[in-house]
This record gives C-alpha cells, structure tokens and sequence, in this order.
C-alpha cells in the first residue's frame, strides 16, 4: 500500500494506504477522497470553523466497519485544536475542531468519510448560531419531498429568518436559518419543534413531526431533533459514504426543482466550486434574531 503526502495550507499531511479502495463500486481511493478534501477546504471550513467536529469514519472503505468517533485519538497530532466540552451526563469529552484544511485531510487519512459538526461554536457551546431541519422522507416522492422544502423555506422566510437549502448527498433536504448567538439550544429546539408542527398541521396529509417512524406513514418527517446541545449535522461539502460518492451540497433555491438530494458527487462538487463558487459563503451575515421571529410564531399558532 502506498503513502502519499499532501500539501494542506501551511502542512504537509501523510495520507498511508492511500490506494486503497474505499468506494469499491466506483474505484475511488482513500488518497482521491483526502484529495478531495483538500480541494474543497476552503468552502467547507468556511461552514465548520471553531466546532467541535465528529467523524464518521471507515477504516477499510465503505462496505466496512463504521465508526462514529467524537473523541480526539491519542495519536492526533499536536497541531490539530481540541475542545474539551461539558457531557450532558456528566464529565467531558475532547473533540476535534475542523479548523483548517490539514485536519480535514489527516481526519481522512483515519479513514473519516463525513465529517459532523456541531451547531455551536466552542466559545460559545450552549448558544447555537444555526437552525437546521431535516427532510426526511418515507417515500422516493421527489415532488413531495421538494414541496416540503420549499414549505420549510417559506415558512421560515415569513417568520423573519433567512432560510438556506442543501442536498444531504443521502435521501433529503436540509432547511438550515442562520441564527445569532442570543438563546440557548433549549429556546431554539422549542422554536423548531413549534415551527415544524405549525408546517405539518398546515400539510397533514404529507408532512409530520412524529418521531416514531410507525406513526409516520408515507409521510414526510419534519425532523428538528438536531438542534439539541451536542448533536450534529453533516458538514457542507462532506461526502456521504455511498456509492457514487454522493456530496451534502449547498444549493441556490432556484435549484431545488431539479436537483436531487445525491445528485452532487465528489466530482462535480469540486467542479461547481470552481465554476459557481460556494452557494452558501454570505450565510453568516445572514444570520437573525429569533425574538421577532418567535413572537410572530407564537401569534400564527394562537399563543
């Protein structure tokens, strides 16, 4: 197996066995997929600076052991920021910080398909500055599934907040509102929980918050779980462990009606970088407050 070194920023990172096969359908390596990270470093950091970061992680390529690590390895090296964060339960945990390119391709060098990010930054761990649904659909009813979207959008749009859309590189949509660092996770997860039931009530027949999947039906779950202290989403840009190798890509709503949740791939997700730029890079200074947006909630459902 063969080892390569690659320039990332001011490092050189080590990448071993960097031929070895990790997506075995479409014959791209561990080396292509820390090259890949590499490429889009500049826009994907954008979005996971100053988080505590989980990695996915497939050691010996996607048809192999998954691994959902939060904890930073003994043998990470020095130059890599940590972040010692609280536990729910009590004590705490080192995780990782994504915050420049050279962690990007060592975390693929351990085998990371997908990094995940935390909502919060680590100056500030109980006080997020993003709101983020989850389309999850039970059906492969693409219309349907970008009808929800564009509802979630529209919804958040009308509540004051600036509403962004990106494929998940799996089966939906993410709706995701920049927030400033005002409330806690407790008053954004209420928030969320209220809009997205406020969505299903008005679309009962498609759309849902229930949270057993039996309950569902052929419904479309609305799901705002993610937006709790120490959960996670998939960062922009991270691959998605697939075949294709299907990217979470950032989009222009425009795009919505044509593009499907794995539509984006390792491939053209770098090309569109380099031709479009990053559909997302004016979302921190799109971020609200969500006082008005929350009274304006409160009087749509009778509070």
């Amino acid at each position: 197996m063969s080892t390569e070194t690659l320039r990332a920023g001011k490092r050189t990172v080590e990448v071993s066995r960097a031929d070895k096969v990790f997506f075995p359908d479409d014959g791209i390596t561990k080396g292509e997929l820390a090259e890949y990270y590499r490429q889009v470093a500049p826009a994907l950091v954008r979005h996971a600076r100053a988080r505590p970061v989980a990695a996915e992680r497939f050691p010996d390529g996607i048809t192999g052991q998954r691994v959902f690590q939060k904890n930073v390895g003994e043998h990470f090296p020095d130059w890599i920021r940590r972040a010692e964060v609280p536990k729910k339960e009590g004590g705490t945990i080192v995780h990782a910080v994504c915050d420049d390119a050279a962690t990007l391709v060592y975390l693929a060098d351990q085998g990371c398909v997908t990094p995940h990010c935390w909502l919060s930054r680590t100056d500030q761990l109980d006080t997020p500055d993003r709101l983020i649904f989850d389309l999850d659909p039970a059906t492969q009813d693409l219309e349907q599934l970008r009808l929800a979207a564009r509802g979630m959008g529209t919804l958040l749009d009308e509540l004051g907040l600036v509403p962004f859309l990106m494929s998940t590189g799996s089966r939906g949509f993410h709706v995701v509102a920049p927030l400033r660092r005002e409330h806690t996770f407790d008053h954004v997860r209420n928030f969320a929980r209220d809009a997205a039931a406020l969505l299903a009530e008005r679309e009962p027949k498609a759309l849902t918050v229930e949270q057993r999947k039996e309950d569902r039906g052929r419904r479309i779950f609305l799901d705002y779980l993610r937006n709790a202290y120490a959960q996670t989403a998939v960062a922009p840009y991270s691959v998605r462990a697939k075949p294709t190798a299907p990217v979470a890509t950032p989009l222009e709503w425009e795009e919505l009606d044509t593009t499907e949740p794995w539509h984006h791939t390792m491939t053209t997700a770098v090309e569109r970088i380099q031709r479009y730029g990053d559909s997302w890079s004016n979302f921190t200074r799109r971020a609200r407050s969500l006082r008005q947006p929350r009274q304006r909630l409160d009087r749509l459902i009778g509070r």
